[in-house]
């Protein structure tokens, strides 16, 4: 895992990336990977996400944002003020993060240094594919990280705020760019399946913006389980 001060850096440089692409896009463009969303949609979404992220690391109720009237200041504007807020909190300060049942655990503000940069990277690839751009240059270890807070993170709160169900099939996964391996599901389950592929194809798997049919992931053992499993909200 990098060390908030990697984290702050990379999310910068995403932020950055993300505010290129949004400069060059028409706002009314499908983002085909976010359902019916268009770039519009999206940035909206991301501005508003780093401006209510910033709240919560200050311990603060997020005010709600304008319409914007300018897509691309009002986002490098929310981008700006989480990287402000971070850096000026520092990451052992406490703040408010998602942790356990609700949306207010306390928690260290690093919490939103990796977020927030798993956040963006996403987010980033939304929108450079619809635009069909190459994928954003993340190093594999990156997106590896993004894989671990899925499975660390975000798919037990998930199962804890009783927004999806436990998967009941054993599912291994192995990053074949970086060595890594994960499991998910009953450790003894009849019904197991393993996938291999890049950090980066396992992110987007479980994020769902690529399918296990891909022809860059390796499925063996029982797809089917695995199809199924991948509907459960194992994301928010």
């Amino acid at each position: 895992m990098a060390t908030p001060d990697d984290y702050f850096v990379i999310l910068g440089e995403l932020q950055s990336e993300f505010a290129a692409a949004l400069k060059q896009a028409d706002p009314d463009r499908t983002v085909p990977s976010c359902d019916d969303w268009s770039v519009g949609d999206l940035a909206d979404h991301l501005a508003g996400v780093h401006h209510w992220a910033a709240a919560m690391a200050r311990d603060e109720d997020a005010e709600p944002l304008p319409v914007p009237l300018d897509l691309v200041a009002t986002y490098e504007a929310q981008a700006a003020e989480l990287r402000e807020t971070l850096s000026g909190l520092g990451p052992e300060a406490t703040g408010r993060i998602l942790n356990g049942l609700t949306e207010d655990g306390r928690g260290p503000v690093s919490f939103w240094f990796r977020r927030q940069v798993h956040e963006t990277l996403v987010h980033l690839w939304d929108i450079r594919s619809a635009l069909g751009l190459p994928t954003p240059e993340a190093t594999p270890e990156l997106w590896a990280d993004s894989v671990d807070e899925v499975l660390t993170v975000m798919y037990p709160r998930q199962i804890a705020l009783k927004r999806a169900r436990k998967i009941v099939t054993r599912i291994e996964l192995t990053a074949t760019d970086t060595g890594h391996t994960w499991a998910i599901g009953v450790l003894n389950a009849v019904q197991k399946v393993y996938v291999s592929g890049s950090a980066r194809d396992l992110a987007l798997l479980l994020w769902g913006r690529v399918s296990p049919s891909s022809a860059d992931l390796t499925v063996t053992g029982d797809s089917a389980a695995l199809d199924e499993a991948l509907t459960r909200a194992i994301v928010p």
